[in-house]
């Protein structure tokens, strides 16, 4: 039940005198019967003391929390009993202090079947569940189960329920509110009436938080099994529009309309490409629900009728920089999240030059081809046609591999810089790279005309408009 490594832990910190305990997450998927990914223990021993018993532990934040490596390189995080006081950002306690308790610790957690905690028989008097109640790989011979809140039975019934008050714990930290979003998103939980309605009323106090720790929260509903049931909730719950007001506009744009193949509104199309999107990178899933939503901006309604969103693709490009400036994004990732968006109107008509193709591969980048397509896949599912691939973006494909396995560049040219010189007295210059590129744009096409008696009749050509 509970890892070898984890349990050396647990008995090096009660033979040095102190309580210790698993909690949170951890203690969540044992009574699901998950595996567990990530271990969580609590102690009333402080930093200090946690770090004399393990040597190779390692402690720099204000939390209380110590992270002692275990075998290929996982950490197991040891954290001290806390009791938190007064918020006044809704962020971050204004100040720490250490608990004295099991009880006083759980207390201050965000929701009951995070408030939950297994312990070693023995050391205390716990909350043992009655027998009904037992979940494979619990052995209640050998553990107390803490559950002073009703996490168990709220596990059972698949709720997300917060601890006490949910006004107050999301005046406490605004982001507990899309932390329950996202627990009902990966879990398949509902959200408790009250919950739901105390996140109705305090979903502005998210523009208290911080970027990376709202990215960090949507990411983790973007890489769900079932992300459309977040972002959908997430709207529901008047979230979407403090976190992605750019999405939560695109709900109000219509897109049904005569010559149109999509079924739904620009909002619900976004969300239900990402549902539909077969990538598993976190970017790649990010950039296919913002792919359309520049469309809210360029949006327009010919008189026959037709709904037009020329451009939608430039707009939108520049909107996704600024999400991902927002988010804090690397520049490698807001870089690939700027072509996802920028490039998704690629035409795959079947007549396409190899010159066409190269120009999509430098403008979409050689290492997001793959992602693009994926990109794709899920725009054709998510605005209502029913195969994930047409016949001309599988041959597009086909095309594409193709050119990828010989890519033919200017080093492939039946003539080179010296020749160039030669023939037009030049000398060594940016000018010689322009000819050169201009001459691969021509055979590029027809590799036929790749031999040096034609480059040079070609470059004898440029000699006489240079002169003119």
């Amino acid at each position: 039940m509970v890892d070898k490594k984890v349990l050396s832990i647990l008995e090096k910190l009660e033979k040095a005198g102190f309580e210790a305990t698993v909690v949170g997450g951890a203690v969540r998927d044992i009574l699901s019967g998950k595996e567990v990914g990530d271990w969580d223990l609590t102690t009333n021993a402080k930093p200090e003391e946690i770090l004399k018993i393990f040597a190779d532990g390692f402690y720099n934040n204000r939390f209380g929390t110590v992270g002692v490596p275990v075998d290929k390189g996982n950490i197991v995080e040891i954290t001290t009993y806390r009791s938190e006081e007064s918020y006044s950002d809704a962020r971050h306690p204004d100040k720490v202090v250490w608990g004295k308790s099991l009880d006083e610790d759980l207390a201050r957690r965000d929701f009951t079947i995070n408030a939950m905690a297994l312990r070693r028989m023995g050391e205390r008097p716990g909350l043992r569940p009655a027998k009904s109640q037992q979940r494979p790989g619990l052995d209640l011979e050998d553990w107390d189960l803490v559950d002073p809140f009703g996490g168990q039975e709220d596990l059972k019934n698949k709720l997300i329920r917060t601890v006490g008050d949910p006004n107050e714990r999301f005046g406490e930290d605004a982001l507990r509110m899309l932390r329950a979003i996202r627990f009902a998103t990966t879990l398949g939980f509902d959200i408790d009436a009250d919950t739901a309605k105390a996140i109705e009323q305090n979903a502005s106090l998210i523009s208290k938080i911080s970027g990376e720790r709202i990215r960090d929260e949507v990411f983790k509903i973007v890489d769900s099994p079932a992300p459309s049931a977040g972002i959908f909730l997430a709207k529901k719950l008047g979230v979407l529009t403090v976190i992605l007001p750019e999405l939560e506009v695109c709900f109000a744009v219509e897109q049904v309309s005569p010559k149109r193949h999509h079924i739904y509104d620009v909002g619900t199309h976004c969300v239900m490409s990402l549902e539909n999107c077969p990538s598993k990178d976190t970017i790649t899933r990010f950039g296919t629900m913002l792919h359309d939503i520049g469309k809210a901006k360029v949006a327009k309604v010919t008189e026959e009728g037709v709904r037009t969103f020329h451009n939608h693709e430039v707009v939108g490009a520049r909107i996704a920089v600024s999400i991902a400036e927002r988010f804090h994004l690397s520049r490698e990732e807001r870089d690939k999240l700027f072509r996802l968006v920028r490039w998704h109107q690629f035409s795959v008509n079947e007549n396409q030059t190899d010159r066409a193709l190269r120009r999509f591969i430098k403008n979409v980048g050689l290492e997001n081809v793959e992602d693009m397509m994926d990109l794709r896949v899920g725009d054709r599912l998510g605005g209502g046609l029913q195969q994930p691939e047409s016949w001309r973006l599988k041959l597009f494909r086909s095309r594409l591999k193709e050119v990828l396995k010989k890519p033919f560049t200017v080093a492939d040219l039946a003539i080179d810089g010296n020749d160039v010189m030669k023939v037009l007295d030049l000398k060594p210059g940016p000018k010689v790279g322009e000819i050169l590129s201009k001459l691969f744009e021509e055979v590029a096409d027809d590799k036929g005309k790749n031999t040096k008696e034609y480059l040079t009749k070609r470059l004898s050509q440029f000699s006489t408009r240079m002169s003119d």
